[in-house]
């Protein structure tokens, strides 16, 4: 399974738009090649470079096996056109950019796909993505990873 994103490559450092220091956008993800059997996907992106342990940004799940894509700057809504976004470290829905502490050097921002042997993956409506990410290791079938950096 490959991942990517035409908004910036893999190793590379994440454009401004993405991050708190810009427009927070979520970035344009793109995949292919998912596993025999694949039924949904979920995607997570975390900074495991944050002082307190890995914070977690952002957890799209319930995506049909069907979508090879998510399109840049999904509204930060808990439910979005067939989508589920789960509650980021910051409290809210949907996607929060990087936003590192200044001065604390680069850190790196891992966007993980999970493609998944089920339709839906059993969470409440406010689930946070740490939940998200647990349970979609259960039903993984393969995984990609994209990684970016940001530093302020």
């Amino acid at each position: 399974m490959q991942l990517r994103s035409s908004g910036f490559d893999d190793g590379a450092t994440i454009p401004r738009r993405f991050t708190c220091d810009g427009e927070n956008l979520s970035p344009p993800i793109a995949w292919s090649d998912p596993p025999e059997g694949t039924r949904s996907f979920a995607l997570v992106c975390n900074d495991p470079d944050a002082p307190r342990g890995i914070w977690h940004h952002w957890a799209v799940y319930d995506i049909p096996a069907d979508r090879t894509m998510l399109a840049e700057g999904i509204a930060a809504l808990s439910d979005v056109k067939g989508l589920r976004q789960a509650i980021n470290d910051f409290g809210r829905p949907g996607y929060g950019g990087p936003c590192p502490p200044h001065g604390h050097g680069p850190h790196h921002y891992h966007f993980r796909l999970m493609a998944l042997s089920t339709d839906r993956l059993p969470l409440p409506r406010e689930a946070a993505c740490r939940d998200v990410e647990r349970e979609a290791r259960k039903h993984a079938l393969a995984e990609a990873s994209l990684v970016a950096v940001y530093e302020r």
